[in-house]
């Protein structure tokens, strides 16, 4: 079985593969990994700091987050512009708009900084990107699950965190797209709505659809705070029974959600997991260490990796239910 304690025990003793800041390489100077999230303050990413300062800590690197006050590209393109200046070895980045970081990624490569992105696919500029699971297979996940929840009849509405997040984009299209070929009772009402960061936002978007679609049955939500901002609606219209929220949230806010039955259920990775795992790969990404097809990393196990797409999967997906609420909370998520 793969363990953290004997996981690091192999990257620290094998040749192949060292991280900065084990054993082999205790006296070399510490690295810099900044990660550039999308927004600061908020659940999810506070997780993803705990991560990303653990992981820090771990590989004897100087690791910290960078957390924009919104959720906009251009906070994120003068936070990558200020690491530039700081001259640090690896950017991190969970982007806001895929399009917009690429003029800066390209002057941060120039510097010689390596980057790696999160949650976006196909992210141009970038030296990697890491996934937990594919957009479609998400998307796709969540829709079925939306089905059982509505008994795969009736109108809903998609949410995601931003309509530039190319996650997100993909997550809905294999969502829509899917919903069309199997569930044809289920009907798509209104446009996506890009949302889904700000849970104010969300709640109202929300409550102004089911002024506007009484026959509104359900919601699948992406983003981090879609679905609070989706269940806060939907049970302060007295809808829990009548409309089924579904979406990738941090269970601790949304524990209550969950337990009154207004988030029916939601799949997320760890963003705890995530942040060590973007440090961890860092580390070596700043050594100069190969990335590649099998690499074992701590509590993700083998990576698949394709070079040719830049692409780095470690395929750890956790329901949240009513079953699994507690052991969640309990982990600090």
């Amino acid at each position: 079985m793969i363990t953290r304690r004997n996981s690091l025990a192999l990257l620290a003793g094998s040749g192949l593969f060292a991280v900065p800041g084990f054993a082999a390489h205790a006296q070399a100077p510490r690295k810099k990994i900044a990660v550039v999230v999308k927004i600061g303050g908020i659940p999810w990413f506070n997780a993803m700091e705990v991560g990303i300062k653990r992981a820090g800590a771990e590989t004897g690197t100087d690791a910290w987050m960078v957390g924009p006050t919104q959720a906009d590209a251009a906070q994120q393109v003068s936070a990558i512009e200020d690491l530039i200046a700081r001259k640090v070895d690896v950017i991190a980045v969970v982007p806001n708009d895929a399009d917009a970081l690429v003029p800066v990624f390209r002057r941060a490569h120039d510097a010689g900084i390596k980057i790696i992105t999160h949650e976006s696919p196909e992210q141009q500029g970038n030296d990697w990107d890491l996934e937990f699971t594919t957009a479609q297979a998400d998307g796709e996940r969540h829709l079925e699950a939306l089905a059982e929840a509505m008994g795969g009849v009736g109108q809903y509405i998609v949410i995601v965190g931003s309509l530039t997040v190319p996650q997100h984009r993909m997550r809905a299209d294999a969502a829509v797209a899917l919903q069309k070929a199997k569930y044809p009772k289920m009907e798509l009402v209104g446009d996506r709505f890009g949302v889904g960061e700000s849970l104010d936002d969300t709640y109202r978007t929300v409550l102004d659809q089911i002024r506007a679609h009484p026959d509104l049955h359900g919601v699948v939500a992406f983003g981090s705070q879609g679905p609070i901002g989706a269940a806060r609606a939907v049970d302060e219209r007295g809808k829990i029974k009548s409309i089924a929220v579904v979406g990738p949230f941090s269970p601790g806010q949304g524990a209550k959600y969950v337990r009154s039955g207004a988030i029916r259920i939601g799949y997320i990775w760890n963003p705890l997991l995530a942040g060590e795992t973007i440090v961890r790969l860092g580390a070596l990404m700043a050594s100069g260490k190969p990335i590649t097809n099998g690499l074992v990393l701590p509590e993700v196990g083998a990576l698949s990796v394709d070079p040719a797409a830049r692409m780095i999967m470690a395929n750890k997906m956790q329901p949240i239910t009513k079953a699994t609420i507690g052991q969640l909370v309990a982990l600090g998520l």
